[in-house]
């Protein structure tokens, strides 16, 4: 273990899938934590580039002072029963457990074992949003652009476990509940702290970044989650980087080869795949002098992890036509909601719908 980090032994587990819900992890510990090394058990998934962002930050996460357990949990047909049996002793021990994903099955399951007495939400991205606002209407949870849909045979053998986990989300009794979160969050339910993520342990680990005079593009999975249409989206993104000057384009993790291959064949853009959340590589630098994104994450992360930089982020707008006939009804406002609070809360310059 580092000798920057004290050791906290089996109290504090955190649970992440993604390599933002690590980063997140980091921040809450540099935040709330400094010096107290906490155990990050990484469910890991299949997807290769999210593997290898995972590991990368995991590395990170050790040289933090923090233990680092992976698990294969989707390893093959028994790889859950055998995570979870493995894992039930240390949440039966832990005092508080983090996790970054409320609306992940995975998670849920494990949520039913802990006797914690604090939980702690770490931003999954603007699920977050979405996740208190559900816990304060008291509705079921599931994921914003599945709203409106029918609840499949799965979704219904696994209901039981979904309210139980909801039930564990409420504060109540001995039990604390805190969100902690660079989102804008509205109707936080009663019981529940919020605390603000300034990305401050990112600002102090990296940077300031060399900032370039052309433009940069963020990726979005909006195709690949059914919302948008792809030759819609393929168009926005050639006119926007034609009308500013755009030379490279981030992908999102959840982007499928076949898209990119198109848009650097179509648009003359240099696909990028990071190995490392956006936020970190941005402060890490070269950073475009502008960085363009559709309604997601960074558009409320990016200006803290650049906070100080004059690099300035613009985002466009989802177009109704855009969608595709299978989104979800709650698309359109849950999309435009991104964009509308992060550009009262840190000010940023709108794009003209492509």
């Amino acid at each position: 273990m580092s000798p920057r980090a004290g050791n906290a032994g089996s109290h504090t587990l955190a649970f992440v899938e993604s390599p933002v819900q690590l980063l997140n992890v980091l921040e809450w510990a540099h935040a709330h934590a400094p010096g107290v090394g906490l155990t990050l058990v990484v469910l890991s998934p299949v997807d290769p580039m999210t593997r290898g962002q995972l590991r990368r930050m995991s590395e990170l996460a050790r040289e933090e002072g923090h233990e680092v357990r992976w698990e294969e949990a989707r390893g093959g047909a028994a790889a859950p029963l055998q995570t979870i049996g493995g894992l039930a002793g240390p949440l039966r021990r832990a005092d508080r457990v983090l996790l970054g994903d409320p609306f992940s099955r995975y998670v849920q399951l494990l949520l039913t074992i802990t006797r914690a007495r604090d939980l702690v939400v770490v931003d999954d991205g603007t699920a977050t949003m979405e996740f208190v606002g559900q816990l304060a209407r008291g509705e079921r949870l599931v994921r914003w652009h599945r709203k409106g849909g029918r609840r499949g045979p799965r979704d219904l053998l696994l209901a039981p476990v979904s309210a139980v986990a909801r039930r564990r989300l409420t504060p109540g009794g001995r039990r604390r509940v805190e969100v902690f979160s660079s989102m804008p969050v509205a109707d936080i339910p009663t019981g529940v702290t919020v605390s603000a993520n300034a990305f401050a342990w990112t600002r102090a680990r990296f940077g300031p970044p060399r900032i370039t005079r052309t433009a940069d593009m963020v990726g979005t999975s909006l195709v690949e989650t059914g919302v948008v249409d792809a030759d819609a989206y393929l168009e926005a993104v050639r006119s926007l980087a034609k009308a500013h000057g755009a030379t490279r384009y981030f992908a999102h993790r959840r982007e499928s080869t076949g898209k990119l291959h198109r848009l650097a064949v179509e648009t003359g853009l240099e696909i990028v795949r990071p190995e490392l959340p956006l936020e970190l590589i941005a402060r890490r630098g070269p950073i475009g002098g502008t960085v363009l994104s559709f309604p997601s994450t960074v558009v409320h992360t990016l200006p803290l992890a650049l906070s100080g930089t004059e690099v300035r982020i613009a985002v466009c707008d989802i177009n109704p036509a855009w969608l595709t006939e299978n989104a979800s009804p709650r698309a359109q406002g849950f999309l435009s909601g991104v964009t509308g609070t992060a550009r009262d809360v840190h000010r940023l310059s709108a794009v003209a719908t492509a």
